[in-house]
């Protein structure tokens, strides 16, 4: 197949990670890959100054990013491009094809205005992205007449509850199980957990880190690592003594997974939540709000679920966690290792390539009706 993708932003976020992974294995199947991905937007100097005033984050739409798609540094055999500027893409801008897919809500606009012979349209949901663009927008784009494909099962109960679109499917995120793996160990020397840091409101990393300073209160040597794609800002500093890594290389990731007893995900909202099965695949229980696929993945034994902002059973979480036997803590451990093996790249890959073929056969059966 001639496969055309759309991403609103490239940079090092799970999402875009997926969308590599995709593009890459679909690649050495055969199909011909073609990323698509629209460029940061120039900031004004009004913003620039307005930012700087409050103290922060230039919105990532208005800053450069590393990103998955840099061959250098990701290498691929797939086809990658920006568009000329940051504008709507047309159908100018792309060439005929069996399938083109819009991963991210404004993406989904422009698809839908594209013609047929662009391909039949699959929209990718890996979130119901209402914290990043006007509600009654976002909504719309799930209205639209395009085969979507979720990464967890609460957006494919969205899609068919809420939008009323029955045919809706779920095609579970998965692990690299060569770059995230650990042997069998025990609880750590010194009891550890860990964390993804981020200052984005919604992935919670706040919580984290007041549950971390809560448990510390009763277990003065606890200690707490973390690692990022953005530098620790003003607006969430770090807690005191913790150790941050800034983007450490891929090989080293699973290192940072492997040194804790817990790690911790206290996002407010999650399409899917990557870092629960790579810490998982590396052996560590996780302690999760039920967000994303944390439900069916935290469910199924490797970890403890705790309530949506509530840092205190997140700590109590982390303290029991702290207290277990080691045969106790083997055997979570053991449990959130088995779950992560039962998600690879390559099994998803097989039904992301099965939808992509359901949806051009819906897109024919239209057409010739």
């Amino acid at each position: 197949m001639r496969i055309t993708i759309f991403v609103g932003r490239a940079d090092l976020c799970g999402g875009q990670r997926v969308i590599h992974i995709y593009a890459q294995k679909l690649t050495e199947r055969g199909h011909q890959v073609l990323v698509i991905a629209r460029p940061p937007r120039k900031a004004t100097l009004r913003e620039t100054l307005r930012w700087k005033l409050l103290k922060k984050p230039v919105p990532a739409s208005a800053q450069p990013s590393e990103s998955y798609f840099d061959k250098d540094k990701y290498p691929r055999d797939y086809e990658f491009k920006f568009l000329p500027e940051h504008r709507p893409a047309t159908a100018a801008d792309v060439p005929d094809a069996d399938v083109v897919i819009a991963t991210w809500w404004e993406t989904a606009e422009w698809v839908d205005l594209f013609p047929a012979r662009k391909g039949a349209k699959v929209y990718f949901l890996q979130h119901f992205e209402t914290f990043a663009g006007p509600e009654h927008q976002v909504e719309a784009t799930w209205r639209l007449p395009m085969h979507k494909v979720c990464v967890a099962q609460w957006l494919v109960d969205l899609a068919r509850e809420k939008f009323n679109d029955p045919t809706a499917e779920l095609v579970s995120n998965a692990v690299d199980l060569e770059q995230f793996t650990a042997p069998p160990r025990g609880k750590q020397p010194i009891p550890t957990v860990g964390v993804m840091y981020s200052w984005v409101d919604f992935k919670g990393c706040d919580i984290s880190f007041k549950a971390y300073e809560i448990a510390k209160q009763k277990v003065p040597d606890l200690k707490m690592v973390s690692i990022g794609a953005v530098d620790p800002h003003p607006s969430l500093p770090l807690p005191d003594g913790i150790e941050f890594r800034f983007r450490p290389p891929q090989s080293e990731i699973k290192n940072y997974y492997g040194k804790c007893d817990a790690w911790l995900f206290g996002s407010r909202s999650e399409g899917f939540g990557l870092p629960i099965l790579e810490s998982m695949s590396c052996r560590t229980p996780v302690i999760a709000t039920p967000a994303g696929a944390a439900p069916e993945l935290v469910g199924e034994g490797g970890g403890i679920l705790v309530p949506m902002e509530d840092p205190q059973a997140m700590a109590d979480a982390i303290l029991k966690v702290v207290a277990m036997r080691q045969d106790e803590w083997k055997s979570m451990s053991d449990k959130a290792f088995d779950t992560a093996q039962r998600h690879n790249w390559d099994v998803a890959t097989d039904e992301f390539e099965a939808a992509l073929k359901r949806a051009t056969k819906r897109t024919d059966m239209k057409v010739a009706g």
